[in-house]
């Protein structure tokens, strides 16, 4: 069995050296702007001389998700799940926001204590090549850092040094532009992928996960530039597309990763998401390792239960035929009920989303109980499910050991494929190595070269400029259904410029019909649909398996009913009666706060913000 490093920043490791460190942010006035610890709480001299104390320090910066990256696509909003909760944007589009009302995200703690180990690691008595790899490590968090508040606010300060009250043109610094912050960010990532070791032990950052988080951020600030044309930063795009890439190519050929199958295209997509042991993976570039009453995992029941995310329809749709063709060319598509949508799709359909005929093992507060599969509607849900990255064992420990993936060789893939595409560059020997690895794995057709044009995708992505838009529509899809809830998809919307999508009410399950419904494939009802003007009866009736139906009176907003139908007898689940409108360009990006404002005036807001 491998080694594995179990890194919980903050809680894993609990050093008293770094209580000083680890809560600063600059928030609270102008001498707190990356608020400056006093020596006495890290005594550099005495600290930054060995290889252990550096690890240590490293070790705090670790600042990757956890399971809450299956929920990333609802709590960020997104075309792929919706959630109940009062998330940001989804108040933002339903009200009048302001630098007032939206003040999260304004924390930089991270860069203070990246900065401070930045300053003070060469006092090791180490080798060259390791001081290297320490610095490529600090640099590679703070390009991280800043990755984040570029995607929030576009324009920030540069904050390279350990800032002291007396740093007066920082404190009081102007944003630096996004062009400026970029060049600073690739330049970090640049140290770091060619000094960071090659090599790691699991759980540790390699020179291949810094590369996967270049790429990544590479393609997202190219098409981000070449869609919004409000940056007038269209022109640097290509450039940012080659060395996506050159960096993607060189993890393709040198890095040693390929495709996780065993041939078993109805199982292995989904195992990469439910495995106690992903440091052999060859798809693996960067996975966070639990091991229970060491380090536990879990996603928890909320993942599954009508708790606050779920699943849409959209998402649904995306999803190919069997043989390839696009499920929006069978006739009447959109009036499917959920038996017949789940019949001869993509394999991986089935192995995000619970489908007819799925059974149940972990109920947990789920009414319905365990079993073959039966929805529990409820106002505001949309009747589907989320296996993927649900732990469907009642075994604590065995849900406590599973592993995370962050960093996917097929993202890489992905990532070049999209890349060359958009230069329009894309070759078919690039898709065979790309796109129909993909593929192959869960058992799908190919892709070629000047694919059919889907009418409902060139709808949403009518802005594609590329002399292979064919091509980027079916990449995206791709995209879209290989990382579906893996916490993609947002960032996804707002570099390719399609907010508007967000406008669009969210759906749930079709019924043609009130009266009886088979949800579980077995050609025998499971539940029976009610008109609002009636009651649902105390005796109710029992399907001919013994099992008593699952009553539900449905209507519209503002009726007191279980459901909300698009129609009076028919219909989408509806599940908000109104998304609001995204402002572009002004919700791509968020307001300094306005506490910060008045404590820095030279600060500012940009793109509408007040």
């Amino acid at each position: 069995m491998s080694t594995r490093i179990y890194i919980k920043p903050s809680k894993l490791i609990s050093i008293r050296l770094f209580i000083g460190v680890l809560a600063l942010s600059f928030m609270a006035c102008n001498d707190d702007f990356l608020e400056k610890t006093p020596e006495t709480d890290i005594d550099a001299g005495s600290f930054f001389n060995t290889e252990e104390d550096l690890n240590l320090y490293v070790y705090n910066l670790y600042d990757f998700p956890s399971p809450g990256i299956y929920t990333d696509d609802a709590y960020n909003l997104t075309d792929n799940a919706f959630t109940t909760g009062n998330v940001e944007l989804k108040t933002m589009m339903t009200t009048n926001p302001s630098s007032t009302t939206i003040t999260g995200g304004w924390d930089w703690s991270q860069l203070r204590n990246v900065n401070f180990f930045l300053a003070n690691f060469r006092k090791a008595n180490i080798a060259e090549e390791r001081l290297n790899h320490f610095e490529g490590l600090g640099r590679f968090f703070r390009a991280r850092f800043y990755v984040d508040k570029v995607k929030r606010y576009s324009d920030i300060p540069w904050v390279d040094q350990v800032v002291t009250t007396d740093n007066e043109d920082v404190l009081f610094a102007q944003r630096d532009t996004r062009e400026t912050i970029v060049n600073h960010i690739l330049e970090d990532y640049e140290f770091a992928a060619n000094n960071v070791n090659i090599s790691a032990t699991s759980g540790e950052v390699s020179r291949w996960v810094v590369k996967a988080d270049y790429a990544r951020f590479l393609l997202h600030e190219a098409t981000f530039r070449k869609y919004h044309a409000e940056l007038n930063l269209s022109e640097s795009a290509a450039n940012l597309f080659q060395k996506a890439i050159d960096v993607t190519k060189d993890i393709m050929d040198n890095g040693s990763f390929s495709i996780y199958t065993t041939g078993k295209p109805n199982e292995d997509y989904a195992n990469l998401f439910a495995n106690a042991d992903l440091s052999g993976n060859p798809e693996i570039i960067y996975a966070r390792f639990y091991q229970a009453n060491l380090l536990n995992g879990d996603t928890g029941e909320w993942l599954f239960g009508n708790y606050e995310t779920y699943p849409l329809k959209d998402l649904i749709q995306a999803y190919l035929m069997k043989d390839g063709s696009f499920y929006s060319s069978q006739p009447n598509y959109q009036q499917n009920e959920f038996v017949e949508e789940f019949r001869d799709r993509d394999p991986r359909l089935y192995q995000t989303y619970a489908y007819p005929g799925w059974i149940l093992v972990r109920s947990g507060t789920y009414a319905q109980g365990t079993g073959l599969y039966v929805q529990q509607l409820a106002k505001n849900f949309s009747g589907y499910h989320q296996i993927k990255g649900f732990y469907n064992t009642t075994d604590q420990d065995t849900r406590n050991n599973i592993d995370i993936p962050l960093y996917r060789f097929a993202e890489i893939l992905l990532t070049y494929a999209e890349a060359k595409a958009e230069l329009g560059e894309l070759t078919q020997g690039d898709l065979d190595m790309t796109i129909n690895k993909l593929r192959d794995r869960v058992g799908m057709p190919h892709m070629n070269l000047n694919p059919p044009i889907d009418p409902i995708e060139a709808a949403k992505f009518s802005n594609i400029v590329s002399g292979q838009r064919a091509e980027i529509l079916e990449i995206r899809r791709e995209r879209r259904v290989e990382l579906a809830f893996e916490g993609r998809r947002y960032d996804d919307l707002m570099r390719w410029e399609t907010g508007k999508f967000l406008e669009k009410e969210p759906q749930g399950i079709y019924f043609g019909s009130l009266g009886k419904h088979d949800l579980t494939g077995d050609g025998v009802p499971d539940i029976y649909l009610l008109p609002a003007s009636q009651s649902i009866p105390n005796d109710k009736e029992t399907n001919s398996l013994g099992k008593v139906l699952q009553y539900y009176r449905v209507g519209t907003f503002g009726q007191d009913v279980s459901l909300f139908l698009g129609g009076a007898t028919s219909g989408n689940i509806q599940i908000i009666e109104d998304m609001g409108t995204f402002v572009s360009p002004k919700y791509y990006y968020r307001p300094i706060p306005q506490q910060q404002i008045t404590l820095n005036p030279n600060l500012g807001q940009i793109f509408g913000w007040q």
